[in-house]
């Protein structure tokens, strides 16, 4: 039997086990990155992880960097998934409550808590890895402020607070829970998430409630 022979009959990599493998590179380069930094990981690093041969992870990924975003992209998803569970356990309507928005501050912050390397990969590499990184942040903390503008919208239309910049007000917040969430990667300051939830969302309110209320 000819070499060519032996290659036609090898069985075919079906799609499911190809995104297997894929999953395995990423979860590999996660803890690679986390480990060492971006800089001083290498594509044979992360192949070692997962258990493969170095050339395997370019049949996944262009580079280092593609490997990176895609990375970013799969913890956003994660943070995404969880945050929506955590406002669905409110039984509260999103945008409508604050309890739901206090929900979702209070698991971002566990999220990051309980996943330490995702907030070193957020918090110390993304944003020192130049401008394609720091967009494809950006974009995610985008969807993050929308979800706080669309509160503070509702909240303005009935009254609650005063109508200043729906997006400045939401911006802010959002600065204030990264800041924190950063804080707490390297500082132990005895706050639990629930603490600082209730900390961040009386704070914003206090600042937006009308001065007669």
């Amino acid at each position: 039997m000819t070499e060519d022979t032996r290659t036609r009959r090898r069985p075919a990599v079906s799609a499911a086990d190809k995104l297997h493998r894929r999953d395995e590179i990423v979860a590999a380069a996660k803890k690679a990155f986390a480990r060492n930094g971006f800089h001083a990981t290498t594509i044979a690093d992360i192949a070692k992880g997962a258990g493969l041969a170095y050339g395997s992870v370019y049949h996944y990924f262009d580079s280092k960097e593609d490997l990176f975003h895609a990375l970013i992209s799969a913890e956003e998803y994660a943070l995404r998934t969880h945050l929506a569970v955590a406002r669905e356990a409110t039984g509260a309507r999103p945008h409508q409550s604050w309890a739901s928005l206090r929900a979702t501050v209070q698991a971002t912050f566990e999220f990051f808590e309980i996943d330490a390397a995702t907030a070193k990969l957020v918090f110390r590499d993304a944003y020192a890895l130049g401008e394609s990184f720091e967009r494809h942040l950006v974009e995610i903390s985008q969807r993050f402020v929308d979800d706080i503008e669309a509160r503070i919208v509702a909240a303005q239309a009935q009254g609650e607070v005063i109508p200043v910049s729906s997006r400045m007000a939401a911006y802010s917040m959002s600065a204030l829970v990264g800041q924190l969430a950063h804080r707490r990667l390297i500082i132990d300051d005895g706050v639990t998430a629930a603490e600082l939830a209730d900390f961040v969302v009386l704070l914003v309110l206090n600042g937006l409630r009308p001065r007669d209320s």
